[in-house]
């Protein structure tokens, strides 16, 4: 028969009991807090304030395996629209040549530049749908435009069957953002984000863009290098190295771009903020947010100085979805201003 037990064995048991009980409750809040933070350190904010604007930012990341993500390739990028049918010269006509995607008819355009930086084909027309293309299904259609900044539009809508693109050599694509402080040229990259490309050439036809401005501006403090290197173990902002603006003139409706091409962001880069029409041009490589803009542009490296220009303007502080941010105390101006081609040698 066993023994029973006395009452200072069953105290004895029960503090056992607890005390186990609190080891494995605290190891297990641990464990929890543990996550949020992890995933917290990570996060990227891109978020619209109480008043309105869009916020810029990170929590301190920490930059994994830069070495690594500085050296990857980005993505050769050849994308087009759907549902456009752009026109203009022939220089390959589709009925003769097919292919069987949009990319490879995109790259058979690409391919008709020189070693000089010349193309003889800045624009191409495919059609992708067979049931809808019957016998032109895999049409390649190779163009050349009279203006490579105001490609003629055929048709668009969803009745078209033709998928188009752009492309622009090494000293064309260019555009002027002109300031009060001069003006930044800036190289556009329709084939990796064509639907901005599309918007930013619209804005270029207008005679004025009231409404377009610069309101946020950072420069690079002492977390980056004069060239855009970020400085080890220095925190990630604020200031972010950064100005901020957008791109809605006034009497004209935006349409939310959708997301395009998204690379690791660059000193010069130009992008949206979310689907725009906010956007901005980064003065310091930012590994560290991830690829989560998309990239439309960059600034030519002679005239990254104007945007360090107005990076230096006056300022107030603000907070915006708890980030603390560089507001100009008088807005910058800005419109588009059309330059056909560079004639000094493009650096990108």
């Amino acid at each position: 028969m066993g023994r029973r037990q006395t009452e200072s064995e069953v105290g004895r048991f029960t503090l056992l009991i607890l005390f186990l009980m609190g080891t494995i409750s605290c190891c297990m809040v641990y464990l929890c807090l543990s996550v949020v933070f992890k995933s917290s350190s990570n996060l990227t904010i891109t978020s619209i304030s109480d008043v309105g604007e869009y916020v810029i930012g990170d929590l301190g990341t920490e930059v994994e395996e830069e070495d690594e993500e500085e050296e990857e390739e980005e993505e050769e990028c050849c994308r087009g629209i759907e549902h456009l049918e752009l026109w203009g010269d022939a220089v390959k006509w589709g009925s003769n040549f097919k292919v069987n995607s949009s990319k490879e008819c995109c790259m058979a355009c690409k391919g008709m530049c020189g070693d000089d930086g010349s193309c003889s084909c800045d624009s191409w027309v495919f059609c992708g749908n067979r049931e809808a293309c019957g016998p032109r299904f895999g049409e390649c259609w190779l163009k050349k435009q009279k203006s490579s900044l105001d490609p003629d539009r055929r048709d668009s809508g969803d009745q078209v069957i033709w998928t188009s693109g752009l492309f622009y050599g090494k000293e064309e694509g260019i555009v002027g953002l002109e300031t009060e402080y001069g003006v930044l040229r800036i190289k556009l990259f329709p084939e990796c984000a064509p639907h901005s490309v599309f918007y930013i050439l619209e804005l270029l036809q207008l005679h004025h863009s009231a409404g377009c401005h610069f309101y946020r501006a950072e420069n690079r403090g002492s977390f980056w290098d004069s060239e855009g290197n970020h400085v080890e173990n220095a925190q990630f902002g604020p200031p972010f190295g950064l100005i901020q603006g957008t791109l809605e003139a006034h009497g004209t409706i935006f349409k939310e771009i959708p997301t395009e091409y998204c690379p690791t962001i660059r000193r010069g880069s130009i992008a949206w903020v979310g689907s725009g029409p906010e956007f901005f041009i980064s003065l310091a490589n930012h590994l560290e947010w991830k690829k989560g803009y998309t990239v439309f542009g960059s600034v030519l490296p002679e005239d990254i100085e104007i945007a360090e220009k107005i990076s230096q303007l006056p300022t107030k502080q603000e907070v915006w979805s708890n980030i603390n941010v560089s507001v100009l105390e008088k807005p910058v101006a800005l419109r588009f201003k059309r330059i056909e081609k560079s004639h000094e040698k493009l650096r990108l």
